[in-house]
């Protein structure tokens, strides 16, 4: 018969190390699952669509921007408190790191773009403030400052179409897609989530979130510079959404999963039909 040796307790050196993991990792890493697929969709389209060494660099300056956020938010929180915790510092060092980072890789994008790619974000720049406005005051996990970071976020695919010299109207129609996209997945999970844990909730939210992503996409199409294809991805998007919400609620982790794969099907079809 075998005998299995007793573990020894964790010394207090490695208890000090891992308490130190996990404080980095609770400034360091985003918590939102969702926004992972969320900031890779539009950068996977601009770089499928128009790809550029500039545009890889902004797109992954787009994911530093998006990890970046986690240590901006609560140095800005406790801020606002009035208050200096030991999370404070180390989140001010993480993201002094990170914003490094990120300027690099922004300077490296404009050394070698094609054209300035910078009107996206200027654009852009209302709705991030307002998201981290929201962010400040603990309150981000509202449907404004998400639906305003998502659309914001979306300006990456266009930004990065402008770098490999597309036109105008095609880096704005990247926008539309992906903003549509995101901006119909948020109201949906968020109405799945609250059902799941039998909350209040307002399923018309969900409703009107697929049908004006739909229509947003439609009047890109009108004018001219929306694939058709994009337009029929979104409807497939919308009749999964419209229909989910009138079915048993799923579990979070499937939930993500199907949001994921929508949104990959619809940066593929659009990427192909451009």
């Amino acid at each position: 018969m075998g005998t299995h040796a007793a573990q020894a307790p964790p010394t207090a050196p490695e208890r000090g190390r891992a308490s130190a993991r996990s404080a980095l990792r609770s400034v360091a890493l985003p918590t939102e699952h969702g926004g992972w697929s969320l900031t890779a969709e539009p950068v996977l389209l601009g770089l499928l669509v128009a790809w550029s060494w500039s545009g890889l660099a902004l797109g992954l300056a787009a994911m530093v921007a998006f990890v970046a956020r986690t240590p901006l938010k609560l140095v800005l929180v406790d801020l606002w408190r009035r208050r200096w915790l030991e999370r404070s510092r180390l989140a001010s060092v993480v993201l002094a790191a990170e914003g490094s980072l990120l300027v690099l890789l922004l300077v490296v994008a404009q050394a070698g773009a094609e054209v300035s790619f910078w009107w996206p974000f200027a654009i852009a720049a209302p709705l991030v403030a307002l998201e981290l406005w929201f962010d400040m005051r603990s309150r981000s996990r509202r449907l404004l400052p998400e639906l305003a970071g998502t659309v914001g976020i979306g300006s990456v695919a266009a930004a990065i179409a402008l770098a490999a010299g597309a036109e105008t109207g095609l880096a704005g129609a990247l926008w539309c897609v992906v903003a549509a996209r995101g901006a119909a997945a948020i109201p949906y999970v968020r109405t799945q989530v609250l059902r799941l844990h039998l909350r209040p909730h307002a399923r018309w939210h969900s409703d009107v979130a697929q049908v004006a992503a739909l229509g947003a996409v439609a009047v890109g199409w009108r004018l001219g510079e929306v694939p058709l294809a994009s337009v029929a991805a979104l409807a497939v998007v919308a009749v999964v959404n419209l229909a989910g919400v009138r079915t048993d609620p799923r579990p979070p982790k499937v939930l993500g999963v199907q949001q994921m794969g929508l949104g990959l099907l619809v940066t593929l079809v659009t990427a192909a039909a451009v």
